[in-house]
């Protein structure tokens, strides 16, 4: 009641100066927090969604229907043996401190990316890279040792903007790119404050600053988007609430795609999990349906493979491991464990992973399953599960576009180890033919499939909550980005 007293006597005058600031200036929220702010040297999501296309640009770029376009270079020629690509960078791009952005900037990029000692976490992107030669300052050229039919889209992901070779020292916490925005202020556990970059290349910001704010809390997540303290929540983690803005005039939901393949993982690499049969009766005692409805209130799509069902070339394999508890004991009994087993269940923070886990958790009971569940923050996920390898079972949802590659690292997280796929990556990387390219994206999907190397549960859906007069923002992500540079007030 008091909160209302106050809107009521701060009168009309204050409610018309916060509509004029808020045409300027947008609020947007999201869960989770980066680690750091340099997209070229981590895997979480989360800083991209801050960085990408805002702070940091590449030489191409991705669109919200996923298409890849020009960025940094504003054309390329490619050599008719597919080996040779040369770009025309654009003239007066300036980094935000002022210094041009030219081919050395590129090169160092790019070399940096590639290096033998690099930290990318998306590091294969640019296996087929052998050179990159500074042609003039506009106009660099990457030297190939196998066509790459996805170099164009490899070059458009946050893992290959590029950066200066001064700012690295300080990439983590002081981004500085090239982006339709500078970073400003970054206050650990609550914002991140932007600003428009006056000297911006293209089209400039309708935002004069945009503040992104961390909200882990579901509960607090609606309070906030209700109480207006934010205009945006992308991703917004309570999806049982979407019904009551969607009946509120003064909000919009968007549900969009992502490339967000949301699995079970197992650690193919340590027992149980080395045992296919094993592999195979947890995918069994798994009902998807059950764990979407549960866990995200109905939004999602069942996937049965690593591989988005909105693209051309999925392949719906959902049959392959559909729900069948009777059939999972008896794979288990024929793996030697009619008792079952007792595994580690790791949670990364978000609502999938922490809602559905629990439901996971006693679907996996039903069939002699049990998991000692550990919720984990994104920071330890990354360190002890994800680097450190130390789990038998997580939920995360892979958001890199086309990402379907990491199967032939043995070296992942999940610790896959192939040959033949391996083999087939590579000979598709090589391929520049669509046709050819389509075959093997479909071969190697029902390889992993078949090979039970995880859980394939949903393709995670992003609901975004946003005031009614906002417009410019991604319906889906094809790649984890939160694009302020065309949004606008009505």
């Amino acid at each position: 009641m008091k909160h209302l007293t106050a809107l009521i006597l701060a009168g009309t005058t204050a409610v018309f100066a916060t509509a004029a600031a808020a045409e300027t200036n947008i609020r947007v929220a999201m869960q989770l927090e980066p680690p750091n702010l340099d997209p070229t040297s981590g895997a979480a999501q989360a800083v991209d969604s801050v960085v990408y296309s805002n702070i940091f640009e590449g030489l191409t770029r991705f669109m919200s229907d996923g298409s890849v376009v020009p960025g940094l270079a504003e054309s390329w020629e490619i050599a008719a043996d597919g080996l040779t690509y040369t770009f025309k960078l654009r003239p007066g791009v300036m980094f935000h401190d002022g210094t041009t952005m030219d081919a050395e900037d590129v090169k160092f990029s790019l070399d940096r990316a590639r290096a033998e000692d690099s930290t990318n976490a998306q590091k294969a992107l640019f296996a087929s890279i052998a050179d990159v030669t500074v042609v003039d300052p506009l106009t660099v050229q990457l030297t190939l040792s196998a066509p790459n039919g996805a170099m164009l889209f490899n070059l458009a992901w946050g893992d290959a903007v590029i950066v200066a070779p001064e700012s690295i020292a300080d990439i983590a916490t002081k981004p500085i790119g090239t982006g339709a925005f500078t970073f400003t202020n970054w206050v650990q556990g609550d914002r991140i404050e932007i600003a428009r970059n006056p000297n911006y290349w293209g089209t400039p910001a309708a935002m004069e600053t945009a503040t992104f704010r961390f909200i882990s809390d579901p509960t607090a997540a609606f309070a906030a988007v209700m109480a207006e303290d934010v205009d945006v929540f992308v991703g917004f983690p309570a999806p049982e609430n979407l019904p009551q803005f969607e009946a509120d005039p003064r909000f919009q939901v968007l549900v969009g795609n992502t490339e967000g393949e949301t699995i079970l993982a197992m650690n193919n690499a340590r027992a149980p999990f080395d045992n296919k049969l094993v592999r195979q009766a947890v995918a069994h005692a798994i009902d998807r349906q059950a764990i979407i409805d549960g866990a995200m209130y109905g939004i999602g799509t069942p996937i049965g493979t690593h591989f988005a069902p909105h693209n051309p070339d999925y392949v719906d394999l959902t049959g392959l491991s559909n729900f069948d508890p009777e059939k999972s004991k008896a794979l288990l009994a024929e793996a030697g464990f009619a008792d079952g087993f007792t595994t580690t269940l790791k949670l990364p923070p978000p609502s999938y992973a922490r809602r559905g886990g629990e439901i996971i958790a006693a679907q996996l009971r039903a069939v002699g399953i049990q998991t000692e569940i550990e919720n984990q923050e994104w920071a330890q996920w990354l360190e002890t599960t994800f680097k450190g390898k130390d789990f038998g079972l997580t939920i995360v949802s892979h958001t890199e576009p086309m990402d379907i590659g990491i199967y032939a690292n043995p070296d992942y997280y999940f610790g896959y180890n192939n040959p033949d796929l391996q083999a087939m990556m590579t000979t598709l990387t090589s391929t520049t033919d669509p046709a050819a390219r389509s075959e093997m994206w479909k071969q190697a999907q029902t390889v992993i499939a078949e090979d039970f190397v995880n859980a394939y549960l949903f393709e995670l859906a992003v609901p975004t909550v946003a005031k009614a007069g906002i417009e410019g923002l991604w319906l889906n992500q094809p790649t984890a980005a939160i694009d302020l540079t065309g949004v606008t007030w009505l």
